[in-house]
């Protein structure tokens, strides 16, 4: 079985929120920087289905954990 590749723009729209390019970047420069003591999933600004999901998937190292890495690291990043 063959794991899928999932981009930036598939996990918001998986997350049920808007994934055009310029919704994303707000999205994120809204809510950065996250702090590190916060684990991404336990953030205040998810829906219980949101953390669910991202929990999930960070937990299982499943299809979708690379992209929800590197959602994790721009939403923690200062610049």
């Amino acid at each position: 079985m063959e794991s899928q590749t999932h981009t930036l723009a598939n996990l918001f729209a998986q997350l049920g929120l808007p994934n055009e390019p310029r919704a994303m970047e707000a999205f994120i420069a809204t809510h950065t920087p996250l702090p590190d003591a916060i684990p991404l999933a336990e953030a205040a600004f998810w829906t219980p289905s949101q953390a669910a999901f991202l929990k999930a998937e960070i937990a299982e190292d499943a299809d979708w954990s690379a992209v929800v890495d590197s959602l994790n690291l721009q939403l923690r990043s200062r610049s």
